[in-house]
């Protein structure tokens, strides 16, 4: 019985400090929610700070973080080169720094350092558009580097790798052949490899075909670990399709698609898959549904068998639609959704328009308008009944999770004077504080 009662508390103590932690761009749950409490709710760049750190450049990376320290990362326009960070979280004071190869931009506002640190508290890695690839210890010394570029993009490739269970999962899904002069012009495959964090080697690599056209072929999404009755898998989306992996080889366990029957050219697939209530949630991109695909599933899964999905496509056959349907404006092209407490929110950048979404069926129990005057590209973040958001101006909503409707309990900016940053990071939240990370800097809020 003592035994038992330890080994309880061990784990319990072991929760706790992971629940604390933020370690990858969707947090500790991969899902954008975080079971921390006592969280602000009310808070400006004047109120509720606890410091402010200067950053030495953009990016639309999420900041991570672990016990004391947070990890970011920056293109520095003074040196022209990446740069990995780590910064005390008590006091924002910089403890290291590295520089990774040098940044590059396709004009459009992004960079690449867009993709987000990921940590275990063993290692941290940092992973960049460029296709450098770099593993340090905690308190800064580099323990391996590599290049798994060149990537076949129309526009700055930013997809963050998955630390899950020693291994580092890195998904590229990209062009058949090279455009605007990236890629390999001997041909580009699709595929995930695993990379043991430690040493920089492979471990594995699995091929991943698509039936894609053109543009559609790239996606910029994370995969999702997952495990549903005992069954481990990694979730990955992009190329038109959904398919679900063992992590052990990456081999293909099950397959649906497509949201693109007619094949259009130019659909880059944005979103991460999001699990929550025992499905998983695909978000098609510009405009078209959200669909919903039943957990559990094997081989090749047929529309009619999904859950649910959000309204038809003027390309598709009703008659091959889920068996819900539901509001049209549910639809996310950039912002990954958010599972907490029981529902999916979803959040329409465009609109700037944000769904409090039943998981079994798809039904909307409320949405509402956000607000501001421009669109939401970072993804939602949520704790403590509250959830956060940040559009490109830097204005950022609390709104109250849960409940029959819509409520914004706080709206402040984080906008510097100057600062033309088309703000994209998502908001982490950490051991009773928010990390927001601007154009020029990154602030602490709360206690």
């Amino acid at each position: 019985m003592k035994s038992a009662l330890t080994l309880t508390l061990l784990l319990s103590a072991s929760a706790a400090l992971h629940a604390g932690n933020w370690s990858n761009w969707r947090g500790p749950l991969h899902n954008g929610s975080s079971p921390e409490t006592g969280l602000p709710t009310t808070f400006s760049k004047t109120e509720g700070v606890k410091w402010v750190t200067t950053l030495p450049g953009p990016s639309a990376a999420t900041p991570v973080i672990w016990g004391d320290h947070v990890f970011v990362t920056a293109a520095d326009a003074a040196t022209g080169k990446q740069c990995a960070i780590a910064l005390d979280r008590r006091t924002g004071k910089q403890l290291w720094r590295a520089e990774v190869g040098e940044f590059g931009t396709d004009g459009q506002y992004s960079n690449t350092c867009s993709p987000s640190p990921v940590t275990d508290g063993r290692v941290v890695i940092f992973f960049f558009g460029t296709g450098d690839l770099a593993g340090f210890e905690l308190g800064g010394k580099r323990l391996w580097s590599r290049n798994l570029g060149p990537f076949a993009f129309q526009w700055t490739f930013s997809a963050t790798p998955l630390l899950h269970q020693g291994q580092l999962i890195a998904q590229i899904l990209q062009r058949d052949v090279a455009v605007r002069g990236r890629g390999k012009p001997t041909g580009n495959e699709s595929y995930l490899l695993a990379i043991d964090p430690l040493t920089g080697k492979d471990l594995w690599r699995s091929v991943r075909p698509s039936e894609a056209a053109a543009e559609s072929l790239e996606a910029y999404s994370t995969p999702l670990p997952f495990t549903h009755q005992g069954r481990e898998e990694l979730v990955v989306i992009g190329g038109d399709c959904i398919t679900g992996h063992d992590p052990r080889d990456g081999r293909e366990l099950w397959r649906w698609g497509t949201w693109n029957p007619t094949k259009i050219g130019h659909w880059r697939l944005v979103p991460s898959v999001t699990a929550g209530n025992g499905v998983l949630l695909a978000c098609a991109p510009k405009n078209a549904p959200v669909y919903a695909v039943k957990a559990g599933a094997s081989g090749k899964v047929a529309t009619k068998d999904l859950a649910w999905q959000s309204h038809i496509q003027p390309t598709e056959d009703a008659a091959e639609a889920a068996p819900n349907v539901n509001e049209k404006d549910l639809t996310s092209d950039v912002p990954t959704p958010l599972f907490h407490d029981g529902r999916f929110y979803v959040l329409n950048g465009t609109k700037r328009r944000l769904f409090s979404v039943n998981p079994a069926d798809g039904k909307v129990i409320w949405s509402g308008d956000l607000g501001g005057k421009s669109v939401f590209q970072a993804s939602p973040t949520a704790a403590d009944g509250k959830l956060y958001i940040m559009n490109f101006d830097a204005d950022v909503s609390v709104v109250q999770t849960g409940g029959a409707e819509f409520k914004v309990l706080h709206r402040t900016n984080f906008r510097d004077d100057g600062d033309d940053t088309r703000h994209r990071s998502s908001i982490s939240i950490s051991q009773g504080n928010l990390f927001i990370r601007t154009g020029t800097k990154l602030w602490c809020v709360g206690k």
